[in-house]
């Protein structure tokens, strides 16, 4: 199988080849196509990549033996799209229109205003999505040029808002995946001492939309463990989405959720902190990759350890506005590779190469159309849930109906995103005034002016989109 991924001088990527180097992905990719616009980010990838083989060098590249000693795919680089996908059979998109320093914009330009600076959520997100959404187009159709057969994985975020606007052009040859819903369900599983397999979620119960999702039933023999968990502080201070709310809310909410709610449930605190911060996690990002990359591309056999390095700092940084002072993350938090399992078993089991759930496939959480799966969300909106996939594609499976303030959210949530997509697909900018005003953390039309003549400042390309639109 040949795989490019867009936007492979990304920071992730190394975690990618890396279990494509040994354990059961192990020789499901013959080539490895990493394509991206900047020749730079490239050039740090290939030498990380180099640096993982046992002998350090070049070694590690072309098929030669990765980390674990197994034989990792050919991989080469190229600036050029039409070379990248032609003969694809598999693409993972996880492009970053404007790079850490638009992701910086995205949170100040809502900072400045007193609302929440977050890249996926609340304003920020709108703004990220406005951006992604034309880059992603414009892969998707060149899918369907020179790969027509090929399925998409999409990491690009917002992943549910992406997923949603690619889904007209490439039907259910695109997935959208993210690790945060997965992780909580496996982090809450092992809490309630009943660890899943992976690749199942027997008994799972779990609805939302990308980064707004809740897990309201954990069946292990029958038994629903997820009430006896939420009664039992001690249990829920072992992991990250357990420790984020006081134990006595999520009783009395009976679910578990998704760690991005924390913006939601406690909005002013969440604010405040990020408010008091030295650094927005854009800037601190944007900082530490400002010299990083220059120095990965001329780091030699040591390229690898220093990347290393800067992801394990970069995990320690992850949410810490949502944490007291001093508290550090669990080192299964900060152990990362949450993404490529994802990313990976669905291809896996796109390729029918699984093994896990019955007959081959496997089940993961995954964003694709609801098609009835959540009662309540019309049937063609992306939405979060557990899915069986095959080399057919992803099936959502159905969950119960969301209780009322569970719907409520994700309905007015989920009209935000098809205005958002219907501004950055058809350029109507009036849409994306609605889109801000109607986010429950916004609420606000003179806010959702501000923002969006805020964000149309800190990104020209977005006056280009409106030009000549209606709207």
């Amino acid at each position: 199988m040949r795989l490019m991924i867009a936007g492979g001088g990304g920071f992730r990527v190394p975690l990618v080849y890396r279990a494509l180097t040994s354990g059961r992905f192990a020789g499901l990719v013959r080539e490895l196509v990493l394509f991206d616009v900047d020749p730079l980010r490239l050039a740090a990838m290939e030498a990380v990549l180099s640096s993982m083989a046992p002998s350090g060098g070049a070694s590690g590249l072309g098929g030669a033996s990765g980390l674990g000693g197994a034989s990792g795919p050919a991989v080469s680089t190229t600036t050029s799209l039409a070379a990248g996908l032609d003969g694809t059979d598999m693409v993972f998109a996880a492009i970053r229109p404007g790079g850490t320093a638009g992701r910086t914009a995205d949170e100040r330009v809502a900072i400045a205003l007193g609302l929440l600076g977050q890249e996926t959520t609340g304003a920020g997100g709108i703004s990220y999505a406005l951006r992604s959404i034309p880059g992603m187009l414009e892969l998707a159709r060149e899918m369907k040029q020179r790969c027509p057969d090929a399925w998409l994985v999409n990491f690009t975020n917002p992943a549910g808002m992406v997923t949603e606007a690619l889904v007209p052009v490439l039907g259910p040859k695109v997935i959208g995946i993210c690790d945060s819903a997965g992780g909580l369900v496996h982090r809450a599983a092992r809490a309630a001492g009943a660890p899943l397999p992976e690749g199942r979620l027997d008994g799972v119960g779990y609805y939302g939309l990308n980064h707004l999702g809740w897990l309201y039933r954990l069946e292990s023999g029958g038994n629903d463990l997820l009430p006896g968990l939420l009664a039992d502080a001690g249990a829920l201070s072992g992991f990250e989405e357990g420790r984020l709310f006081p134990q006595p809310f999520l009783q009395s909410l009976g679910c578990l959720p998704n760690e991005y709610l924390y913006y939601y449930y406690d909005t002013e605190r969440a604010v405040g902190a990020i408010r008091a911060m030295r650094q927005t996690r854009g800037e601190s990002i944007h900082e530490q990759q400002a010299g990083l990359y220059p120095a990965l591309a001329a780091a030699g056999s040591g390229a690898y350890e220093l990347w290393d390095a800067a992801r394990r700092s970069r995990e320690e940084g992850y949410l810490a506005e949502a944490r007291a002072s001093g508290e550090q993350r669990n080192e299964d938090d900060l152990a990362g590779g949450g993404y490529e399992r994802v990313a990976l078993g669905v291809m896996r089991a796109l390729s029918g190469g699984a093994a896990g759930a019955a007959g081959g496939a496997v089940e993961l959480i995954l964003n694709t159309p609801n098609a009835g799966a959540v009662p309540g969300l019309p049937a063609d909106a992306v939405v979060e849930v557990p899915c069986v996939v095959t080399p057919d594609g992803a099936v959502p499976l159905p969950q119960d109906r969301p209780g009322p303030a569970q719907l409520a959210l994700m309905q007015r949530v989920k009209e935000v995103e098809r205005l958002t997509v219907s501004a950055a697909v058809n350029g109507r900018r009036d849409d994306a005034v609605r889109a801000f005003a109607l986010h429950p953390l916004i609420d606000s039309a003179e806010l959702a002016a501000e923002l969006l003549a805020g964000y149309e400042a800190a990104f020209p390309a977005l006056r280009q989109l409106w030009r000549g639109r209606a709207g």
